[in-house]
């Protein structure tokens, strides 16, 4: 069960009661990430998000908010996206109002000293190193920043080392000013607690003022976006490669059909990548196709990772299947058992209170609505192979292919002629 207040102040709380559960997940989400970011501060919701954990007025030092945390068995993270960042504890019941009181005290009291400043900035410098010797997560991005070019939603969150070198505390404390305002974040618990006792707690924990968000994300400009083809060469021992397409809005009527696509295509085990590709040819471990969503846009995807020599085979081979299923389409059976997959993994997602937690409040920090679990169910439900097909036929083709890829160098003519 889903209650929702919305204060005076514009701040928007939410409880969705999960009876039976013993675990709460307290989060806070707010309207930030690349694309509220220019060039010049690109990265910079992240480092923010790193230095609300650096101390404030009740736990005053890291190892304050870490022993804090510890004391009542809770998991503390942040995270920071294209749209949107999140703070969250998952904790016990008997803890909730602990766990509003430490996020609380970070988002509304943090200090961001100088000191923490410059140390917060060589751990996220040494983060950036970190994936850039993962090409299976590099690659990903890689793929975003081809997909939609040089604009924010094709820039990586952690932004660039030369900005991230020079960011200063007063840049850090402007962005706050500017983004983390009531009416640009959405407050949620998810559990036992029961609604009206979760509410009021976030209420008097978060006694914000009235005062507006003085940034807007930046639209996605598909004219940006051009180039099919971003090849990194690197001495690894695999060749990781992302190849796909552009996709709908989350909103947009046919993504849940895209969804259902991607499932078929290389979302699970039984899906054609996988079998065809991996099982039947031995030519890959790791393949995986899916579905990124966001307001404006999407993408539909395959990751693989295989031997440098066989780099352009594998490539061929995700072609070859893509092109497939626009040739002769999908069969009911396929249709049954994906839209069966998607309902099973619905399941199992909506009795953690995590997940109910950041579904709910990511909705209306996005949308200003709510989709519950039933709603999307029923979108599931409804898809039809003439839905799943007619996508296919719309995103699938020669002039929407995009590749990037990680490894060692190859002929940019000759893949280039793989995507004709």
């Amino acid at each position: 069960m889903l209650v929702s207040r919305t204060l005076q102040s514009g701040l928007r709380l939410q409880c969705v009661h999960l009876p039976e559960s013993n675990v709460v997940t307290v989060m806070i989400l707010v309207g930030a990430g690349s694309r509220y970011e220019t060039k010049e501060n690109t990265g910079i919701s992240h480092f923010l998000e790193h230095m609300f954990f650096k101390g404030a007025k009740r736990y005053p030092t890291p190892q304050a908010v870490a022993e804090a945390v510890d004391s009542f068995g809770g998991e503390f993270n942040a995270f920071t996206g294209k749209e949107y960042a999140g703070y969250f504890i998952t904790c016990s019941g008997r803890s909730v109002g602990k766990a509003v009181e430490v996020l609380s005290d970070m988002l509304l009291h943090s200090t961001m000293q100088t000191p923490e400043v410059e140390r917060e900035r060589g751990v996220i410098l040494q983060e950036m190193a970190m994936y850039e010797d993962a090409p299976m997560y590099q690659i990903s991005w890689d793929f975003e920043q081809l997909l939609y070019g040089d604009q924010p939603l094709g820039w990586d969150q952690i932004g660039s080392k030369a900005v991230v070198g020079g960011m200063t505390r007063e840049q850090l404390l402007h962005y706050r000013e500017a983004l983390y305002t009531p009416d640009n974040m959405v407050l949620c618990i998810a559990g036992g607690t029961p609604p009206e006792e979760a509410l009021s707690l976030l209420e008097e924990s978060f006694p914000l003022e009235q005062r507006p968000a003085t940034l807007q994300p930046t639209r996605y400009n598909p004219a940006l976006s051009t180039k099919k083809l971003l090849l990194r060469h690197k001495k690894t021992e695999q060749y990781h490669l992302a190849f796909g397409v552009r996709g709908y809005a989350e909103t947009d009527p046919r993504y849940t059909a895209q969804e259902v696509l991607s499932v078929i295509l290389g979302g699970n085990m039984s899906s054609r990548m996988f079998q065809r590709i991996r099982e039947q040819r031995s030519l890959c471990y790791s393949i995986h196709t899916q579905s990124d969503e966001y307001t404006d846009t999407s993408l539909l995807c395959t990751t693989v990772g295989v031997a440098p020599e066989r780099a352009m085979e594998a490539i061929a081979a995700v072609r070859d299947e893509y092109a497939a299923v626009v040739e002769s389409g999908i069969t009911a059976a396929e249709l049954t058992k994906a839209r069966s997959y998607l309902l099973g993994t619905l399941d199992l997602k909506r009795d953690q209170p995590y997940n109910n937690a950041h579904r709910y409040s990511a909705y209306m920090l996005l949308y200003g609505t709510v989709q519950t679990w039933e709603d999307y169910a029923a979108k599931i439900d409804a898809v039809t192979q003439q839905d799943v097909e007619a996508v296919a036929r719309e995103l699938l083709t020669p002039e929407a292919y995009r590749l990037a890829g990680i490894g060692k160098a190859l002929e940019e003519d000759a893949v280039g002629a793989l995507l004709a």
